[in-house]
């Protein structure tokens, strides 16, 4: 059974920083798809961040580009996203996800490509992330 388990959510002013951890425990195997999705109030979920743990190919949305980075450490099987810069706007709730490769994945070699459009199989619980002006 997969579970996703977050953490280091918070409240910090704009122009702070903020370092949330997704421990992932579970998977049949290691080359997977994870990442980060939010959702802000009367707001759709968003794909945040994503990456291919078999090689660590990391995806971002355009507005997060050059202030998030997303990393892995594959002994303590744990995706973190590295938040800086912090807006006011990227207040929401952060859920880590995770899914297997899709088949036209596998054969594009566009490893997790879909990922942040497509969402993910397996949901964390979600932490809040509030930042204030």
């Amino acid at each position: 059974q997969v579970q996703l388990v977050e953490s280091g959510g918070g409240s910090v002013q704009a122009g702070g920083s903020l370092r949330l951890s997704c421990a992932a425990s579970g998977f049949t195997h290691s080359r997977n798809c994870l990442g980060w999705f939010r959702q802000a109030p009367g707001k759709e979920r968003e794909g945040v961040a994503g990456i291919y743990t078999g090689g660590s190919i990391t995806y971002y949305v355009d507005s997060v580009k050059g202030r998030f980075t997303i990393s892995q450490d594959n002994a303590k099987n744990t995706v973190y996203l590295q938040m800086n810069s912090l807006k006011p706007e990227d207040t929401a709730i952060y859920y880590c996800a995770a899914s297997a490769l899709t088949d036209e994945e596998k054969r594009s070699g566009g490893y997790c490509y879909s990922f942040l459009r497509r969402g993910g199989l397996y949901w964390g619980q979600g932490t809040q992330v509030t930042v204030s002006s």
